[in-house]
């Protein structure tokens, strides 16, 4: 687009070859984010690309239907010179809870000691009193699946085996493991206990391709998450920890192996201590030799930290809002996350983008960053719209992964195994029983046990050792006279 006017032919593709170099969809409220988000997905579909939406507010699941044609479409169609044909996309529903779809957990050892203390936010002392509970429990076979694991450590350290462990590990204060404690009880609180545990997810399971050829969209559905941002970034961190870890290198792919998209992107980084935004940055930095690309959506570019912002190479940004000074000042800013243009004012243009228009750079097939473009987005043949509840469950009824990841598993784990230990250790220190009664005191047992005749002995017994000790010029306070001593 250029002052206002379409030019048809001047179609503006994405090179499938750096959709793994990550980007951000930027813009206020009601300006066409979503619908560009879903836009990408259904085109990384169509080149059998899989794809994970985090759909926050539960506004994504209409790509598994095929669109309704309107006028506002049409309108749209005929600036575009280009033709419309609605269509569905092959779709599996995930969860972190217990809405329908298939159940995502993870074990809080797939964890590890290193990714448990950032979330927590734990400092060096108390990320050491982890690797140690974590290498306890390697060594003596005890299994940590779920918090419940953890907590059951965390106060077996603290107790019954702080001595046993101290011997061979080294000392432990019980107050660095009580603020632990405390810190993994504000977690749960989150809905924490929900996600930890088996079956764990197998990351595999995102990356298929239907049918059909065209990739899956796997849309997770975490409209509770707004509530409840640590959650959201332990889940989100966990998952691109595991694939960071189980892929190989892949270096530059044709098209990506799986294209991550974050809607509400600020959630993640919303209460995120400075160890995890670093850990995210990293894994941002990392994945991309994996072949996995990530996909920010937020309201402003500044609700994404520098390091990762700058990790971006395709930005599609719609309108923001100037209302008050603040506006402006944030819409300079971000300005100048943009290439220099010499046909638009940016600052100007981004008050003035329609619904469904956008500045757009990217990396071309070279790496290089394009030209900054205004563009009129193609509408997306999916629907614009939530499925209902009833055209949810039909989705899932069909789906393999919901069948093979409903049952939890309660595998006996650290928590049974130390209660079970505890258990007998109790039954074993209790006192035999005396099979005879207790005989009843006689007069001279009950008037020495009397508090009086006590005290008196007490007294007495004091009286005898100070004068034994003084004696033997050993024991008693001495007072200096003028005439001689006492």
């Amino acid at each position: 687009m250029l002052n206002g006017e379409v030019a048809s032919n001047a179609i503006i593709n994405l090179p499938l070859k750096t959709m793994n170099r990550h980007g951000l969809i930027a813009g206020a409220t009601g300006t066409g984010k979503t619908k560009t988000l879903q836009l990408l997905a259904e085109g990384l579909s169509n080149a059998s690309v899989p794809v994970l939406l985090m759909d926050i507010k539960g506004d994504l699941s209409g790509i598994a239907a095929a669109g309704i044609e309107n006028e506002k479409i049409r309108d749209r169609l005929q600036k575009l010179q280009l033709a419309y044909s609605p269509s569905s996309f092959p779709t599996e529903f995930m969860t972190l809870s217990s809405e329908t779809g298939v159940r995502l957990r993870a074990t809080v050892s797939e964890f590890g000691p290193i990714l448990i203390s950032k979330i927590l936010g734990l400092n060096d002392t108390q990320e050491g009193v982890v690797a140690l509970i974590f290498k306890y429990c390697d060594d003596q076979k005890l299994p940590l699946l779920d918090l419940k694991d953890f907590i059951k450590m965390l106060q077996y350290v603290s107790n019954e085996g702080k001595a046993v462990i101290e011997k061979e590990y080294g000392k432990i204060s019980t107050t660095t493991t009580g603020t632990i404690l405390r810190k993994v009880i504000e977690l749960q609180q989150q809905g924490a206990d929900i996600f930890f545990g088996e079956p764990s997810f197998q990351v595999d399971d995102l990356m298929r391709v239907a049918d059909d050829g065209r990739g899956m969209i796997s849309v997770l559905r975490v409209t509770d998450m707004q509530a409840r941002p640590k959650l959201f970034s332990t889940f989100m961190l966990s998952l691109l920890a595991e694939l960071y870890a189980t892929l190989p290198e892949e270096g530059d792919l044709d098209k990506p192996k799986l294209v991550f998209f974050i809607d509400e992107a600020h959630l993640v980084f919303q209460e995120a201590t400075a160890a995890l935004l670093q850990q995210i940055e990293t894994v941002v930095k990392l994945i991309r030799s994996k072949g996995v690309g990530i996909f920010f959506c937020t309201q402003n570019p500044q609700d994404i930290p520098a390091g990762v912002l700058a990790q971006l190479g395709l930005k599609v940004q719609h309108a923001l809002r100037a209302f008050t000074a603040a506006d402006r000042k944030t819409i300079k800013q971000a300005a100048e996350n943009y290439p220099d243009t010499t046909f638009y004012d940016t600052d100007e243009l981004l008050t003035q983008l329609g619904i469904g228009e956008a500045l757009i750079t990217m990396l071309n097939e070279k790496g290089i960053p394009t030209p900054l473009v205004q563009t009129m987005m193609f509408p997306p043949r999916s629907r614009m719209d939530v499925l209902n509840p009833d055209e949810i469950n039909a989705i899932t009824g069909r789906s393999k992964l919901v069948a093979k990841y409903a049952k939890i598993q309660d595998t006996e784990s650290a928590y049974e195994i130390l209660s079970a230990k505890l258990e007998e250790a109790a039954e074993k220190s209790e006192p035999v029983k005396k099979n005879t009664a207790r005989k009843e005191k006689t007069t001279v047992e009950k008037v020495l046990d009397h508090t009086i005749t006590r005290q008196m002995g007490r007294t007495a017994a004091s009286m005898i050792t100070r004068s034994l000790l003084g004696a033997l010029g050993l024991g008693g306070r001495t007072r200096k006279r003028k005439s001689g001593w006492l």
